[in-house]
């Protein structure tokens, strides 16, 4: 999870460096950017399920967090209201591009509603990135990979949230094509230890059991 967020966060980090002054983060739960955001002009929207984002709120209040004036809250259920329609009433500005984070959501997502957000995304201004993880196909892990993906599968499924979206690395490339962007980066765990692991004293590294991988695809 540190990982998947710093790895984000220096794409942010390069958009910002080229002039994006919006930052969407959806599914945002209790993502902490927005109160150390260190860009003086990056205006951070947070979307999320109104009830999910109602209890960080009471969180916020309990432990005394200050909310940033640059932080936007989009309480939104996507059954009754578009991604679009929720950024435009919350003051994002479609005619800016924007950099979206998307972290711990998309394996949980139908097919369609990964792909509407996808369109949505990819109507904005050149400029505009999306970075977010995945989850592996299950019949693409080995054995290992598929015993520890059906341990966790089974774990998130008690609680309610079953995974349902699976993608190969090829597949994930054609998907973001389709739906209009027109660079993709992909980062599997033995890119991510040499970006962010290698030479550590302490040995600390990702598993080499890879069961999702992290990706930025740019308008």
């Amino acid at each position: 999870m540190a990982v998947r967020s710093r790895y984000t966060e220096d794409h942010l980090a390069a958009a910002v460096a080229e002039g994006v002054s919006q930052y969407v983060v959806l599914g945002a739960g209790l993502d902490t950017f927005a109160y150390r955001n260190p860009f003086a002009m990056l205006r951070v929207f947070e979307v999320d399920f109104p009830a999910t984002q109602e209890w960080k709120r009471t969180m916020l209040r309990k432990a005394e967090i200050a909310l940033p004036d640059a932080l936007i809250f989009v309480p939104m259920d996507l059954e009754h209201k578009t991604l679009a329609e929720g950024l435009s009433e919350a003051g994002f500005t479609a005619e800016l591009p924007a950099f979206f984070s998307w972290l711990g959501v998309v394996p949980y997502l139908t097919l369609d509603a990964f792909r509407a957000t996808l369109r949505t995304i990819a109507q904005l201004p050149g400029r505009t990135a999306l970075s977010f993880d995945y989850a592996l196909s299950p019949e693409t892990l080995t054995a290992v990979g598929r015993t520890a993906f059906d341990r966790l599968a089974g774990r998130v499924a008690a609680a309610g949230e079953p995974l349902q979206l699976f993608f190969t690395p090829e597949t994930l490339e054609e998907e973001l094509g389709r739906a209009g962007f027109k660079r993709v980066e992909q980062q599997d765990s033995d890119q991510l230890n040499e970006l962010y692991f290698k030479d550590r004293a302490d040995g600390l590294k990702l598993s080499a059991v890879g069961l999702a991988r992290v990706a930025t695809a740019w308008v």
